[in-house]
């Protein structure tokens, strides 16, 4: 990589940080609890895995600086899903979660558009 573009890596890699610090402080606010943070196999990475009473939820943070494009929530497109959903599956086994013993899954998305946070439940249905 050349130098010049080092500083600039460095800087997306503070700004994913902090929002990823962001996204945990707000969903923990909502009652949600930390499991696991930065999960990540040869199918991809997982941001957050929260607990949210028994429901295990596998959240992916996007931030953009605008809504310009579609903003973060339109950058989680089919390919991006696929790869959470592998990932997913491979915790679960990881963890010995097999399809009796496995608790209820969900998908959510923290979408920060600017200042502005949403988070959006659900976002793949299997």
């Amino acid at each position: 990589m050349p130098k010049s573009l080092q500083p600039d890596r460095k800087q997306a890699l503070q700004r994913g940080s902090a929002a990823e610090a962001r996204a945990l402080d707000y969903l923990q606010q909502q009652g949600l609890s930390l499991i696991e943070q930065n999960f990540s196999c040869r199918w991809g990475e997982i941001d957050l895995i929260m607990r949210e009473v028994q429901t295990l939820v596998f959240v992916e943070v996007r931030q953009r600086s605008s809504k310009l494009f579609g903003g973060a929530a339109a950058s989680v497109g089919a390919g991006k899903q696929a790869r959470m959903w592998h990932t997913a599956e491979y915790y679960l086994q990881s963890k010995g979660l097999a399809a009796g013993r496995m608790p209820p899954c969900r998908f959510d998305l923290i979408a920060i558009d600017g200042e502005q946070l949403s988070w959006i439940k659900d976002i793949i249905s299997h």
